[in-house]
């Protein structure tokens, strides 16, 4: 079956008098669940614009609960993109790193815990799960939606779906780093960090490093970025310091900003007339723990993920 309006097991009754309006209230939900199970916003409301066609094509009178039967259409649209991403995403150029949320505006989100769900570190882990352990994972454990309308949107039954939330749990339970920092201590860690990047100390940065510390560069391709992740302090603080001295004659500018919750940085790029330096946006997120030290950096370089920034027109 392609459409899901047509599928019996879908929520059924009265929609209501306004559906555009109702639809509107849920949309910043559905655009949070798909982009939980995508790891990317551009096909999360690709797939959210396709559940709204789709309800407006709909004999609305026959829908029961709005919220649920847009859950379960969005739900079974970004199964299907998954099925069809992984294949790509085993084709794609180095390492593999979610689509960056990034908020350039302090305000009061930095004063409350970070939503573990969202962070960069454990969408990368949930891309280790096949599409229908994301899904069941995302609705059940993430938007505590219950396990009948978890089987309903994997067409299987309730045991199943309850024993594919139980693998996908596994599997994030052993990869998922450890829980974030208030983004406060986190600040505090990472401005420091970033100073000594752009400065060139490269002994400042190796005291930031923790023992392990993992660097990982996501270019798709596009972009210059290491192939394969960089293991170890001194050759992350000099891939880094590296990075620093390679833009010496450019325009740089560097600024903290929350990414998908974390204390991360904004860097812009404009190369001088004459430069071999490439223009661009990247964000880096170091991972900060709770010793006070970066355990990982995530970097996104891939101008495709970057569209948000002004990326594309670098």
């Amino acid at each position: 079956m392609t459409d899901d309006e047509d599928r019996t097991d879908v929520p059924r009754g009265d929609v209501g008098a306004d559906p555009a309006a109702e639809f509107a209230g849920e949309r910043a939900r559905l655009v949070g669940l798909a982009y939980r199970m995508l790891g990317s916003v551009h096909d999360a409301e690709d797939v959210v614009q396709e559940a709204w066609l789709r309800l407006a094509r709909q004999d609305r009178a026959g829908i029961a609960n709005l919220a649920a039967w847009l859950t379960t259409v969005t739900s079974r649209l970004c199964l299907d993109r998954l099925r069809v991403v992984r294949a790509q995403r085993e084709r794609y150029v180095g390492p593999w790193l979610p689509e960056p949320l990034v908020s350039t505006t302090p305000g009061p989100e930095e004063t409350v815990e970070v939503d573990e769900s969202l962070r960069l570190a454990l969408l990368v882990v949930l891309e280790r799960l096949t599409p229908e352990q994301r899904v069941a994972f995302v609705l059940h454990d993430v938007f505590d939606v219950p396990f009948d309308q978890v089987a309903s949107v994997l067409a299987t039954s309730d045991a199943n779906a309850r024993q594919l939330a139980s693998r996908a749990r596994r599997t994030v339970r052993d990869g998922a780093p450890p829980p974030a920092l208030p983004p406060a201590r986190q600040r505090a860690v990472v401005e420091p960090f970033l100073r000594a990047v752009l400065a060139g100390d490269l002994a400042g940065v190796v005291s930031a490093l923790a023992p392990g510390v993992v660097l990982t560069s996501d270019g798709g391709g596009r972009v210059n970025a290491a192939l394969r992740p960089v293991l170890g302090v001194d050759k992350v603080a000099r891939f880094l310091v590296g990075l620093q001295r390679f833009a010496t004659d450019a325009d740089v500018e560097a600024r903290t900003a929350l990414v998908n919750g974390e204390v991360g940085v904004v860097v812009r790029v404009i190369p001088w007339p004459g430069s071999r330096t490439e223009a661009g946006v990247t964000v880096v997120v170091p991972r900060v723990g709770h010793d006070g030290l970066v355990h990982a950096v995530d970097v996104v370089r891939n101008p495709d993920k970057l569209t948000p920034l002004g990326a594309a027109d670098a």
